[in-house]
């Protein structure tokens, strides 16, 4: 798109975002999203009175977003005591060795058989004993037929939509914390937003700007979040709905378009 784009109108690399570094891309793009679930986890913790050294993560998914996640949720301290990809995942009560984790993955490439973990299966891994579960593979993964058998306290919506509308109301109802996918997963689309500013500008930030700037911009917004589902004692979700919608709203307005 960025070549044919500037065929007609010249070399433009504002035009597109998610590029490579090497063609005018953003540095920390590739973490952003998984970075992101790690930084609302940190402040969720801390909100919903954890003690972070006693918290266990699940992460369901070893992709872009859930190995990012796992990297990063391991380094601050946490213990993630099991993931999972498409063919299944592992286990370990005391928390895995992430670090290591990658380096068995990437000789074998699978998870099967990793040193000091039993495997388990994704229907298996979402109902493990856990404070935090980040579902960070594919939609609909919790539903109101495995929703009872959740222990997590708090879940983060890294996928988008792994939670069903019944299975929503039947969590909520039952006090668990989920921050949604529109708050969660926005941190691609937070840094891409960084890339093409760079672009604008012609001049590249180091990446230490990028993820403070990156942080500030997603924990403000967690912060409106809780701050809406507080006051008007409403879920998070609804009220990241409302504050988005109202948003829209306000801008179309102030265009004249109404």
């Amino acid at each position: 798109m960025m070549d044919a784009y500037g065929q007609l109108h010249g070399h433009t690399p504002a035009i597109v975002t998610g590029k490579p570094v090497e063609i005018s891309g953003s540095y920390g793009r590739e973490s952003a999203t998984g970075r992101g679930v790690a930084y609302l986890l940190e402040e969720a913790v801390k909100d919903l009175g954890f003690k972070s050294h006693d918290t266990k993560v699940v992460i369901q998914g070893f992709g872009n977003v859930g190995s990012w996640a796992a990297r990063i949720i391991h380094e601050i301290g946490y213990r993630v005591i099991a993931v999972s990809g498409v063919d299944g995942g592992v286990y370990n009560a005391s928390g895995l060795n992430i670090p290591r984790l990658f380096e068995y993955q990437d000789k074998t490439g699978m998870f099967d058989g990793f040193p000091g973990s039993e495997p388990i299966s994704n229907d298996e891994l979402l109902e493990l004993d856990c404070e935090v579960l980040v579902p960070a593979a594919i939609d609909n993964v919790i539903t109101d037929v495995n929703s009872r058998n959740i222990k997590a306290q708090l879940i983060l919506e890294a996928a988008n939509h792994p939670i069903t509308p019944e299975a929503d109301r039947i969590l909520s109802e039952g006090g668990v914390t989920i921050l949604p996918d529109i708050l969660v997963n926005a941190g691609g689309v937070i840094v891409s937003y960084f890339e093409w500013t760079q672009n604008l500008q012609e001049f590249r930030w180091e990446e230490s700007r990028i993820n403070e700037e990156f942080k500030k911009t997603i924990l403000q917004a967690y912060n409106e979040v809780c701050t809406r589902s507080i006051k008007e004692k409403i879920t998070h979700r609804q009220a990241s709905f409302e504050i988005g919608v109202q948003r829209v709203a306000r801008a179309v307005e102030l265009r004249g378009f109404v």
